[in-house]
């Protein structure tokens, strides 16, 4: 090629290469897009903050203020708000007013307001209170069901049965919860193999979805892809969704591994509230406004307004005389503080 720049010889012999061999374009363009990530467009956001964030707190939360809270939130766009839990108030004390929430607040059209419903007279309390959709709640860990639940994982399963059975009489649709999918409290680390057994189970019992907990944030973004491999073995990733803790500050990692393995659900607690009654040292769940601003700034549509959740955060956070759990609304105090 004589005086040729080496560049200009190295895109020519390229160009050469792809017109010899066509199949070598397609290749290439195929392994950029696997090697790179797709995430999806939309992103399902399930509020879990008027029950998984207030269920552990120990004062009593009002009644007007718990519903509120929901009011405030069904502004805000969410398509999903899980409003309480029909457990037993001797075991759970701050749900003890479940059917004056789900009877008080104000349903918007758009609005999903599943309610927890751990056994047949939990399902039946939440029909009579005008449920429209419940929740189940298992366990990857057999002591963790014991304490959580009062059963082995088995008996666990007969109890829900007969719950899904019920609620598909009635046309009543049953999400499902899987604890401890990331780790334990009492046993340490909970095989991958045990998470898709459990999820496959409730998703073969009917659940339309089931929601892998982090329960105690243990988890990465490298035990949430093993663990969501071998459950997707099971179960779509179409079906599933994920709940993660943020106590080792890893929940919005292991949320955008599991977006980038196909899972387009999330839950999340407006302020970043929560924490499990039968998980010491479980604290708060991932914050609904810092997943808002990370799908944001990904380009994702998720159809909530995030200032409107900010709001319903500072109603909530003022309630109960503490500080925000969300660096985004606490990185917004700050910005304003400077305004002024």
């Amino acid at each position: 090629m004589g005086n040729v720049p080496t560049t200009v010889k190295h895109c020519l012999s390229y160009e050469q290469l792809i017109q010899d061999n066509p199949w070598l374009r397609r290749w290439l363009l195929e392994e950029k897009t696997v090697s790179g990530h797709k995430y999806p467009e939309f992103v399902k956001i399930v509020e879990v903050g008027p029950r998984d964030g207030l269920q552990n707190e120990k004062e009593f939360v009002p009644t007007g203020v718990k519903i509120q809270l929901i009011d405030m939130l069904s502004g805000t766009g969410l398509p999903v708000i899980e409003a309480t839990s029909f457990v037993s108030a001797k075991w759970v004390p701050q749900m003890a007013d479940h059917t004056d929430v789900l009877r008080g607040i104000q349903r918007a059209p758009h609005v999903r307001y599943p309610v927890l419903t751990p056994n047949m007279q939990g399902f039946q309390d939440a029909v009579a209170a005008g449920a429209t959709e419940v929740a189940v709640f298992g366990s990857a860990s057999e002591t963790f069901s014991k304490k959580n639940i009062n059963c082995s994982i088995d008996e666990s399963m007969l109890r829900f049965e007969e719950v899904i059975n019920r609620a598909r009489e009635r046309q009543i649709p049953v999400r499902g919860y899987v604890s401890c999918a990331l780790g334990c409290p009492h046993e340490g680390h909970v095989q991958p193999s045990k998470v898709a057994e459990v999820t496959k189970r409730l998703y073969d019992l009917g659940c339309y979805e089931v929601s892998l907990g982090d329960t105690i944030g243990v988890g990465t973004p490298g035990s949430m892809s093993e663990m969501l491999q071998c459950v997707m073995m099971e179960v779509p990733a179409s079906a599933l969704a994920v709940h993660c803790h943020d106590t080792y500050g890893q929940a919005l990692p292991n949320i955008l591994t599991a977006l980038q393995m196909g899972v387009c659900v999330v839950d999340s607690a407006v302020a970043g509230l929560g924490g499990c009654p039968y998980a010491q040292g479980s604290s708060g769940n991932v914050s609904t406004e810092d997943v808002l601003y990370m799908l944001q700034g990904m380009g994702i549509q998720t159809g909530v307004n995030l200032a409107k959740v900010l709001e319903a955060g500072d109603f909530i956070c003022s309630a109960l005389h503490r500080r925000t759990n969300s660096r985004v609304a606490q990185a917004k105090k700050k910005d304003d503080a400077v305004m002024f």
